[in-house]
């Protein structure tokens, strides 16, 4: 019945707190609206329901469902295990025993004795002297002693999630029906709770293969080196309109785009495939300057009777006998950075800066070009990569340039995953990465 803080196996509630206490708020109330307790109770138990916030994550959910069962019930203890697929248990959240060190020491219970009897069984438990039952194993060194058990399984939909137990009432009484009806209710609550977390990891996993199984593979551009990174947002809908690609034209040129459709849904990730498609057809087909193919997506969009819209870079990487230059074309996009061997920084972002496309195809179109030394990194980036709530684009782009500057001359799949995973952060909305690095012989 302990809980070890420093080696937490992977939360079962890592789902958006609005669903997680509504999950649980709804099984609790409906459980509590067929329970015959005394009036004072009932009130007890719909008030906790009622104090489950929305600014829980599930977890939290969870250990207040842990804290109302004890203090309703007047228990000495109370634990929840949560299990695994294979019937292991994962996670244990307790009240009552608040020393770490001990809870460190002990670890989880193994799955055996009166918590897998109740689990096999799938009925409530109750125990009236623990050490004299024939099914009890006993307990770990150092585990306090517990004389009388309460513990109901978490079931929903003939599914066992876990286990809700409490040991030893304060007034030193035996549990009784109520108690049992009352711990029924909860376990309800949070047996839903940890399904809609089971299933929201489902959905996650499945949004995110989707996505990226829509976004290219890399073709070799050599002598130019090329990595790309997606990366969905943290939370649900995880969904997106973000998509990079690169191809070799019929002209010799290297033809790249960064862009993201307007929308956070499933319609979003569909759409991007059209206008990718589109944009790779018009640039193969053409071979013209960016401006223009930028053009030309426009008035192909306006086949749709609600264009979609969305911002991108389109751009060229055209090699001549003084270098490489990069032409480009900007809808409404973060600029590109550009990255010199030396780690000195600088964002593409001329003044005449495009509109996102499918808004209006009669606005004209700007192409741009900048030389890039020799061992020079090209940044292409979607908003998320420097967006967060609450906080000025232009402090994220500072800090971009800040962390690539420092990165210059690492490996670009390296520079890719620095720039992903720095500081550990949460993304508010997809992130798309493309990042493309000069020869550092000129000659080449």
């Amino acid at each position: 019945m302990v809980h070890d803080p420093s080696h937490d196996s992977p939360r079962s509630g890592a789902f958006p707190a609005d669903e997680a206490w509504q999950a649980a708020r709804d099984g609790a109330t409906a459980q509590a609206s067929q329970l015959v307790l005394d009036p004072q109770r009932l009130r007890q138990l719909l008030g906790t329901v009622v104090a489950l916030s929305g600014d829980m994550d599930a977890r939290t959910v969870l250990h207040r469902i842990v804290e109302a069962a004890a203090h309703l019930v007047g228990a000495r203890y109370g634990a929840l295990g949560v299990l695994s697929a294979r019937g292991t248990i994962t996670d244990l959240i307790t009240v009552g025993i608040d020393d770490p060190h001990l809870c460190a020491a002990l670890g989880l219970p193994q799955g055996h004795g009166l918590l897998h009897a109740m689990v096999g069984d799938r009925q409530p438990l109750r125990v009236a002297d623990v050490a004299a039952h024939p099914r009890a194993a006993g307990f770990p060194a150092g585990h306090p002693v517990m004389r009388t058990l309460l513990g109901v399984p978490l079931m929903v939909r003939g599914t066992v999630y876990g286990d809700l137990y409490l040991a030893d009432k304060t007034d030193g009484t035996p549990f009784d029906d109520d108690d049992e009806h009352l711990l029924t209710a909860l376990a309800s609550a949070a047996g839903v709770c940890i399904e809609n977390a089971r299933l929201y990891e489902r959905l996650r996993r499945a949004t995110e293969q989707f996505q990226r199984r829509m976004l290219p593979i890399l073709p070799d551009l050599a002598p130019l080196q090329a990595a790309a990174r997606y990366e969905p947002a943290s939370e649900l809908p995880r969904l997106g309109g973000d998509w990079y690609d690169a191809m070799v034209l019929p002209d010799g040129v290297t033809c790249v785009v960064v862009g993201d459709v307007t929308g956070h849904d499933v319609e979003a990730a569909p759409l991007m495939g059209q206008i990718r498609n589109m944009l790779r057809a018009l640039a193969f087909d053409r071979c013209g300057p960016p401006g223009l193919v930028v053009s030309r997506l426009d008035r192909t969009l306006t086949m749709f009777a609600d264009p979609p819209t969305a911002t991108l870079v389109f751009g060229r990487l055209e090699r001549t006998p003084e270098g490489y230059v990069f032409g480009w074309s900007n809808a409404g996009h973060p600029p590109p950075l550009l990255i010199g061997p030396d780690g000195v920084t600088c964002y593409l972002a001329p003044a005449r800066h495009g509109i996102p496309v499918g808004i209006d195809a009669s606005v004209p179109r700007f192409s741009h070009a900048h030389p890039l030394p020799p061992g020079a990194t090209l940044l292409l980036f979607t908003d998320g990569l420097v967006e967060r709530r609450g906080q000025d684009i232009d402090t994220g782009l500072d800090s971009l340039a800040e962390h690539a500057a420092r990165l210059a001359g690492a490996p670009l799949e390296e520079l890719c995953d620095a720039l992903i995973t720095q500081s550990g952060q949460v993304f508010d909305d997809d992130v798309t990465v493309l990042a493309l690095r000069t020869p550092a012989d000129s000659a080449s």
